[in-house]
């Protein structure tokens, strides 16, 4: 997510009724293994014993900026406390595969790094940079998470990942002064949505804000309507490339996505502002101007919310949130993904950050400064600081094993995670030119093709 919050998505299918109920809501440790204290930024008993690792030094790569890497700052600042390391936060540039590649190769890689990508996990494993887990940290990540969860972050039956943040990346944010002012209602399917969108332009108000100048807030456009209306099995397929970009079923998945797009004055700026625009001004512009803002609905997940907290309108009241409008027949689509957390260096350091990383106490820190979702079943929902959030979170942990990863974090890397390349690129032009849907199609096949093969 470039804050960067390219979280990245994984398709949960919970039912449509559990997905309505819970966004509905939102709408409206020590020395010698004694017990640790416990946090001081969040309630909450601590049963995790972390070792003494006073005057280790240990480094953690991440591709955060912003508000999030002051909320995972205070994560690190916890595990200080606890182990008298000496921990340092090591801005990463993205693609992260590549920051940590050019570290390895300089012999300085970090003691650990956060990434938010399955196949980026997968190509780490492949060239031996990773270590896998203790048996400390593999005790939390199965007393802790969903089997999925831990399969998510094993290769070949080995777990190398601690899933720490997750998103849920199927909400629309709106503007509740300029719903109401339009007369409009929350939408529930992706025609409503586009009526909606119709009468809040009518009322002098551009309708929705897109941040296209970064690339992934558009594959979460594309896999939201491509799951809804081509449905799991088609899009595990096309996540393998089993099935080509060039099938009828992605076709019409872009037809449908440029309803939207198509029309520039149901866009903030039209097509040419989107692609200027980058995620966070996306969001905080739909909550400025009182019930004038430059748009009334931006798309993206849970973490929207930190965004949000930069301007003057309160999560819950000023800013209100609905579920991804179903496109197709079945439920609406939920689409969630997730950082993960795994060592390059096999020391007690690293490990007992992941032990801890792994534990609610870690997550706890996080969780109550909003902005974050964390897939660890043991964190006590009441950790959230408000409803909207704490609803999300129960929805993404009702899930259980029931979810799909992101599509293009399955994808290898130079296809679908990389900044002015690949899938991102060519969905950036489609937004400049929403009718070449052939010549999208034959684009991204072209670079998939060629992707998979390397």
């Amino acid at each position: 997510m470039r804050t960067t919050l390219r979280t990245r998505k994984a398709a949960l299918t919970i039912t449509a009724l559990t997905t309505a109920a819970a966004l509905g809501l939102a709408g409206c440790g020590g020395d010698g293994g004694k017990k640790e204290p416990e946090s001081k930024e969040s309630p909450g008993a601590s049963t995790l014993s972390l070792p003494s690792l006073k005057g280790e030094k240990i480094e953690v790569a991440a591709v955060w900026t912003g508000p999030e890497q002051e909320n995972f700052t205070k994560v690190l600042d916890e595990f200080e406390r606890r182990t008298g390391a000496e921990v340092t936060f090591v801005p990463a540039q993205d693609p992260i595969v590549n920051f940590l590649g050019t570290k390895i190769a300089g012999g300085s890689p970090p003691d650990v790094a956060m990434l938010p990508q399955v196949g980026a996990i997968q190509q780490a494993a492949a060239q031996k940079w990773i270590k896998p887990l203790g048996a400390d940290a593999k005790a939390q990540l199965a007393k802790n998470y969903s089997k999925g969860w831990q399969d998510l972050g094993a290769v070949g039956g080995t777990p190398y990942g601690v899933y720490f943040k997750a998103a849920n990346k199927s909400l629309i944010w709106y503007n509740s002064a300029a719903f109401e002012n339009a007369g409009a209602s929350e939408p529930k399917t992706w025609k409503d949505f586009l009526a909606t969108a119709e009468t809040i332009s009518a009322s002098g108000v551009t309708p929705v804000s897109v941040g296209g100048a970064d690339g992934w807030t558009l594959t979460d456009w594309f896999e939201n309507v491509y799951l809804s209306q081509a449905g799991p099995q088609k899009y595990d397929q096309l996540a393998k490339h089993e099935i080509k970009w060039t099938d009828p079923s992605v076709a019409q998945a872009l037809t449908t996505l440029g309803e939207l797009f198509g029309k520039p004055q149901l866009l903030a700026g039209g097509a040419a502002g989107a692609l200027q625009t980058e995620f966070p001004v996306s969001v905080t512009q739909t909550f400025t101007g009182g019930d004038q803002p430059k748009a009334a609905m931006v798309f993206e997940g849970d973490f929207v919310a930190v965004n949000i907290g930069q301007t003057q309108a309160k999560v819950g009241t000023d800013a209100k949130v609905f579920p991804f409008p179903a496109v197709g027949s079945g439920p609406a689509p939920v689409v969630t993904g997730g950082d993960a957390a795994v060592a390059l260096k096999d020391t007690k350091g690293a490990q007992a950050l992941l032990t801890f990383l792994a534990s609610p106490d870690a997550a706890r820190i996080w969780a109550a400064q909003g902005g974050f979702l964390s897939p660890n079943k043991a964190l006590d929902p009441a950790a959230y600081p408000n409803d909207v959030l704490r609803t999300i979170a129960k929805a993404l942990i009702a899930s259980g094993d029931d979810f799909r990863f992101d599509m293009s974090d399955q994808m290898p890397q130079s296809f679908g995670g990389t900044p002015g390349k690949g899938e991102w690129k060519a969905l950036q032009d489609f937004l400049k030119n929403p009718k070449d849907v052939a010549g999208t199609q034959a684009r991204l096949e072209a670079d998939a093709a060629k992707a998979y093969k390397s």
